[in-house]
């Protein structure tokens, strides 16, 4: 027996089967929620073993990839910087400190970051948080650099509660515009948000950057998080440790705001920290406490160092239904290699930006195969660098006296066996490599700037009362 549709209802049937067949081919792009912690310690989250409550961060790991050899760069702006480029910092002066308050350079303006490349790419992209790429000039400020949204602190670390970069100087901005508003910075963030989320027309594709500048210092938390670590002697230990929780709640707030719009299946969520945990000296211009409450746990040293514990960070990949839960990906992977996952994953096109440093990682991240990468630059500067090639690392200061150090991490991942001297081919070989890398680096422009400040004090020190010039080591 035949059966014969009418003409209308085949059509219509045919209508509606080009129309599905073309959603199965192009599915929606996905939203690309990327959120950063500020000085993190490595251990200071629960799945890492941690007193400090983070249940949300603990339920993206446990329902996404941890990336538990997953690198930075040892300070704020050189990580953010790579982020934002898929290239390393040494590429374009960006590599030694951070930028200061009193500096004028900023991420150079010819690189193609990948909000622009988003941008490009349909996305509807916005920063809410913490920049610190550059604040002296417009030209350096989020919305100049491809977001079509910002709203946080431009440098980053402020009061959290006056939100002062220093006494009197706010530095909170809305597009631009400087912001007078009450409120603890991390929730105020999570305030934002939550609200750029619930308003957002989601027939457009949503890259939201959520960069906190928890938990950095001045280590500050409200009452009711104080309350929650009572036990904690310490009281860095306790205000860092309820900033950390504070932060963990807004990002709940985040992701539910996500659920009721409608988007989280379709939302990847990165999580990582911006480097390691201070547990070495204060730096430049950050404000000193007695105590070192970050805990990078059997990693060396912290913050600043070329050590595991100031590069080898937190990190995790979330996404339901598109990345393995519960699973962990040991792999060498790098901060640059964001940028071109990223852009693979929204279909923007990379044509426009300089050499990436960065790999396509997704196939690691979503289905754990082995990471392509094979090597790790932790810096280049002029007077250190750090390069690791395999499971070899050296650690080379080149001011005289001259020192190697060479590690052998999968076996040695606390660095406390320098095996420099039973290898010397190995030194050698990384040593070129390092060398290598250093032929094409642009001058530091931290260094630059302070040598020039430095001179000009040393010319006219009446020009300078009361002040004395400082240089970190670590600088």
């Amino acid at each position: 027996m035949k059966l014969v549709l009418p003409r209308r209802l085949a059509l219509l049937a045919l209508a509606l089967f080009f129309a599905a067949a073309s959603a199965l081919a192009q599915s929606p792009k996905p939203n690309i929620l990327y959120i950063v912690s500020d000085d993190q310690g490595w251990k200071d989250v629960g799945y890492h073993g941690s007193d400090i409550k983070t249940p949300t961060i603990d339920k993206l790991a446990s329902g996404g990839t941890r990336l538990e050899q997953f690198y930075a760069q040892p300070m704020c702006t050189p990580t953010r910087a790579a982020l934002m480029t898929g290239r390393y910092p040494f590429r374009y002066g960006l590599q030694t400190a951070v930028i200061a308050a009193n500096h004028t350079y900023g991420l150079p303006t010819d690189e193609y970051l990948i909000p622009q490349a988003l941008h490009d790419a349909g996305y509807y992209t916005a920063i809410v948080g913490k920049w610190h790429l550059g604040h002296s000039d417009h030209k350096y400020w989020p919305r100049q650099r491809g977001f079509d949204y910002q709203y946080g602190p431009i440098i980053g670390e402020i009061d959290y509660f006056t939100h002062e970069q220093h006494e009197g100087v706010v530095d909170w901005y809305r597009n631009n515009d400087l912001v007078k508003e009450d409120g603890y910075s991390t929730t105020l963030l999570g305030n934002e948000a939550v609200r750029l989320i619930a308003s957002h027309d989601a027939s457009k594709p949503l890259y939201l950057y959520l960069t906190f500048n928890a938990p950095h210092t001045p280590y500050q938390a409200p009452q009711e998080y104080l309350d929650k670590y009572k036990d904690i002697a310490d009281p860095a230990r306790r205000s860092y440790a309820a900033a950390i929780t504070a932060m963990d709640d807004q990002i709940a707030r985040v992701l539910d705001a996500l659920d009721k719009k409608g988007l989280r299946q379709n939302t990847i969520v990165f999580f990582q920290s911006d480097n390691g945990g201070t547990r070495n000296k204060m730096f430049a211009g950050e404000r000193a406490t007695s105590s070192i409450p970050c805990d990078n746990g059997p990693y060396r040293e912290g913050k600043g160092s070329l050590y595991e514990g100031g590069t080898r960070v937190i990190a995790l990949v979330n996404w339901p239904g598109h990345v393995r839960s519960a699973a962990v990906v040991d792999g060498m992977l790098h901060v640059v290699d964001m940028y071109p996952t990223i852009a693979g994953l929204a279909g923007a096109s990379t044509s426009k930006s300089k050499p990436l440093d960065g790999l396509d990682v997704w196939s690691t991240l979503s289905e754990g195969k082995p990471s392509p990468r094979t090597e790790i630059v932790y810096n280049i500067e002029p007077f250190r660098a750090g390069v690791r090639e395999g499971d070899w690392k050296l650690i080379w200061k080149t001011p005289l006296p001259s020192s190697s150090e060479l590690y052998n991490i999968p076996n040695d991942p606390s660095e406390k066996n320098n095996l420099a001297a039973q290898n010397p081919d190995r030194v050698a070989s990384l040593q070129k490599r390092a060398n290598e890398l250093a032929a094409t680096a642009a001058k530091p422009l931290f260094l630059e700037t302070e040598f020039r400040a430095l001179l000009q004090r040393i010319a006219a020190p009446a020009a300078f009362p009361g002040e004395e010039y400082e240089f970190n080591e670590e600088h």
